[in-house]
């Protein structure tokens, strides 16, 4: 298929699913929680223009305890047998990857659970790249929140908020994970503008970082808070700086495994 038809194709598609969407119901948390789609405003118009928001990994990937998040195999050559195949030893949070609510709550939604259409959403980028320039465990505070709104305008409903460090720039050196000291440090999001985001309908947050939360929590307030209440969220974004502020569609490609706490993702966006 030629270029332009697959560009034209993408702008078909997004045109029906702002048709689809107009006047649903359901709107904030309640709706989320109940596993409903929320009211969601047209989705981004485009230019087809595709920014992929996920890094490649091996086991050399930084993860969060250290070790290898998958393990390559040769399962078939393909000098022997004419065609190839490997084995994968994965563990489900590795990579650019999705935490679904199960991953924080004893009968939340697993990753195959979650709703088709709650993986396509606007998404909006909150920049904190100064503050964690000065601090490598800041974190997304109420008041980035609040400034993001006076400057951009309401969060459209269902949308995906990312946090923007400039964390995803240091993968492959030490940085990306540890202090000097060699304790966990990198930034995240506080629950102050988690709940903020919660009461404004947000439907998921993303990371450029290891984790939700930044990494000298002691209690990861935010994983706990923020995943119960039937939201996910993606960790490990690469290259939110190619993006605007608001205006972009985020599609995530999670995995289907039944019962999964989440996935390798692979996450696209098109502006």
């Amino acid at each position: 298929m030629c270029h332009q038809c697959v560009i034209e194709g993408v702008k078909k598609t997004m045109l029906s699913r702002r048709a689809l969407f107009t006047g649903a119901a359901a709107t904030g948390v309640a709706g989320v929680a109940a596993g409903l789609a929320p009211a969601r405003p047209a989705l981004a118009q485009t230019g087809g223009r595709v920014v992929d928001l996920t890094h490649t990994y091996d086991s050399d990937f930084p993860t969060f305890d250290g070790e290898p998040g998958i393990l390559t195999e040769e399962a078939v050559n393909f000098e022997e047998s004419g065609y190839q195949l490997l084995k994968l030893t994965l563990f489900e949070h590795t990579g650019t990857h999705i935490d679904a609510p199960l991953h924080f709550s004893a009968d939340g939604a697993s990753v195959d659970e979650l709703e088709p259409q709650n993986l396509v959403c606007p998404l909006c980028i909150i920049d904190i790249t100064a503050k964690a320039a000065d601090d490598a465990n800041a974190t997304v505070e109420a008041e980035d929140v609040e400034a993001w709104v006076s400057e951009n305008g309401a969060f459209p409903a269902g949308a995906l908020v990312a946090m923007r460090s400039g964390w995803a720039a240091k993968v492959g050196d030490p940085s990306f994970r540890n202090d000097e000291a060699g304790g966990l440090a990198f930034p995240g999001f506080a629950t102050s503008a988690t709940d903020l985001l919660a009461e404004q309908g947000v439907l998921a947050i993303g990371v450029d970082t290891l984790s939700l939360d930044p990494g000298n929590s002691a209690d990861f307030a935010v994983h706990y808070s923020w995943l119960p209440g039937g939201r996910y969220g993606i960790e490990g974004l690469n290259n939110l700086e190619e993006l605007p502020a608001t205006g972009a569609t985020i599609f995530v490609g999670a995995p289907k495994h039944r019962g999964g706490t989440g996935g390798p993702a692979r996450v696209l966006a098109v502006i």
